[in-house]
C-alpha cells in the first residue's frame, strides 16, 4: 500500500544522506523542500522531491493520494527521556512546591520518587499498562512517534521487573517505537536509609543480572546527583550494566556539579540528561565523546530550576537534544511541541535548533537514528502533517495551539 502526499507547502528535515546527529552551528540549519511531494510505501519513506519533478504514478495500483495544500510535514518527534509508566499523579507535591518546598525537601520527607514507588508497589501490571496506554495515545496525538520509557519507581527487584514487563507489553502493542531503560538506581528506598551501599549491592548483584536474563531493558540509568547516587556508586552500577549488555543513559547534574557527566562519558553513555549544571570541564568531556547532551526543559520549567547553558554548549560545538521527562512529579507533560517552545523561550534556541533537538538528536539519544528522526529514503514513515500555518517558526511560537492535523506512524494514520 502506497500513500502519496502532494502539494506539501514545506517538507521539513529532509535528508538525502541521513546524518546520525547534528552538532554545534549545524543545528541552526534545517533542510527543507518547498512545494513538495512525499511517497510512503507500506511503513517506509520511498521518495520525495519538488512537485515539478513528481513522477507519473497513474499506472500504479493501490496508491492513495492526499493533497495537503497549505500544510507542512515534519518527522515525528522522538522523546528520548520519559517515566510515563507510573501509578497516580502527585499534584499535592505540586502545591507543596508552590508553597516553597524544594525538590530535595519533598524527597526527604517521603515524597517525590519514594511516593511514586509506594504506589507502584500496590498497582497491578494491568492497571499500569492501561494508564500508560492512555498517556502514549496522548503523546502520539501530539506528534511523538518514538519514546524511551524508564523504570525506577519500583526500587525493589519484583516491582522494577513489573515496570519493565509493562514497558515490554507497550513495545508489543503500541505503534510508537519504544526503548526501555532500567533505572533501579533512581532513589534509595526508605528501608535502606543510612545503608545506601547495601541498596547499590542489590542493584548490582540481583537486579541487573535478572533484568538482563529476562531481556527487559535496552539501556541502564542512574540518578547521579547531589543527595542521590555518588560517582563511585554510579561507576559501579554502569560497569555492571555494560557487562550485561545495557548501554548507559544517565541522569546527571540536575542539582549540582555531580561528576555525573564525566562518569557517563567514561562508560560510553548514549546520553547524559538534565544538565542544569554544566561548566567548561563538562563541555570538554562531552566534546571528546559520542554522548548526546540531553536537556529536559519541562522539568526545569515545572520545578523553577536554573536553566542548562544550552547556548554555551552549542557554541562550543556540541549537539543538544531536548526531551520531555514526562513523569508525575517534575514534568507531568509529554507534549514535545511545548518542549520546543520552552527551548526557544527559556534557552534562547532558534526554531531550527529545537526541531533538530527533538528529531534527529533525540533519535540518536535513543539509538534509533538509522530509522527515525528525519524524512529520508528507507526510514520509518513516522511523521505529522500540520494545520495550515504560515511557517515552521509558528510551531514553537504558538505554544498552546494544537497545530497537528494528522499523525502517521509506521505508514498508517493513527
Amino acid at each position: 500500500m502506497k500513500t502519496l502526499f502532494i502539494n506539501i507547502k514545506k517538507l521539513i528535515q529532509v535528508e538525502a544522506i541521513p546524518r546520525s546527529r547534528i552538532v554545534g552551528e549545524q543545528m541552526s540549519q534545517l533542510p527543507i523542500i518547498e512545494n513538495a511531494y512525499l511517497l510512503i510505501n507500506d511503513d517506509k519513506i520511498e521518495d520525495f522531491g519538488q512537485m515539478s519533478n513528481l513522477p507519473d504514478f497513474d499506472n500504479e495500483d493501490s496508491i492513495t493520494e492526499i493533497d495537503v495544500t497549505g500544510r507542512m510535514i515534519l518527522p515525528a518527534f522522538c522523546d528520548s527521556h520519559t517515566h510515563l509508566v507510573y501509578a497516580g499523579s502527585r499534584e499535592i507535591e505540586y502545591v507543596d512546591k508552590i508553597k516553597g518546598l524544594s525538590y530535595e525537601e519533598i524527597a526527604k520527607r517521603g515524597g517525590g520518587i519514594l511516593n511514586s514507588a509506594k504506589r507502584m508497589e500496590q498497582a497491578t501490571e494491568d492497571e499500569l499498562y492501561n494508564s500508560a496506554t492512555e498517556r502514549i495515545k496522548e503523546i502520539a496525538s501530539f506528534g511523538t512517534g518514538a519514546v524511551e520509557i524508564k523504570s525506577g519507581y519500583g526500587l525493589t527487584l519484583d516491582t522494577e521487573l513489573k515496570m519493565l514487563k509493562v514497558i515490554k507489553r507497550l513495545k508489543e502493542t503500541m505503534p510508537l517505537k519504544i526503548k526501555s531503560t532500567f533505572l533501579g538506581a533512581h532513589a534509595v528506598p526508605a528501608k535502606y536509609k543510612g545503608k545506601q551501599s547495601e541498596y547499590v549491592d542489590l542493584v548490582v548483584n540481583e537486579m541487573i543480572p535478572k533484568v538482563a536474563e529476562e531481556k527487559l531493558a535496552d539501556y541502564i540509568d542512574v540518578f547521579c546527583d547531589k543527595g542521590f547516587f555518588t560517582v563511585d556508586e554510579t561507576d559501579r552500577i554502569l560497569a555492571q550494566g555494560v557487562k550485561y549488555g545495557m548501554r548507559p543513559k544517565i541522569h546527571a547534574n540536575e542539582l549540582d556539579y555531580s561528576g555525573g557527566i564525566q562518569v557517563g562519558v567514561k562508560h560510553g553513555a548514549l546520553s547524559v540528561d538534565h544538565l542544569e549544571y554544566v561548566g567548561d570541564a563538562e563541555i570538554e568531556a562531552l566534546l571528546n565523546s559520542a554522548t548526546m547532551p540531553t536537556v529536559l526543559p519541562g522539568a526545569a520549567f515545572f520545578l523553577n530550576m536554573q536553566y542548562s547553558p544550552v547556548r554555551k554548549m552549542i557554541d562550543a560545538g556540541l549537539p543538544v537534544a531536548l526531551a520531555s521527562d514526562f513523569n508525575p512529579g517534575s514534568s507531568p507533560s509529554g507534549n514535545m511541541k511545548f518542549i520546543m517552545s520552552l527551548g526557544c523561550i527559556n534557552y534562547k534556541m532558534t526554531p531550527e535548533e529545537v526541531i533538530n533537538a527533538t528529531t534527529i538528536n533525540t533519535a540518536y539519544a535513543m539509538g534509533i537514528q538509522d530509522t527515525h528522526g528525519s524524512i529520508a529514503r528507507g526510514k520509518i514513515a513516522n511523521l505529522y502533517v500540520t494545520t495550515e500555518i504560515s511557517n515552521y517558526e509558528f510551531l514553537p511560537y504558538a505554544y498552546t495551539s494544537n497545530l497537528i492535523e494528522k499523525v502517521m506512524l509506521n505508514g498508517e494514520f493513527i
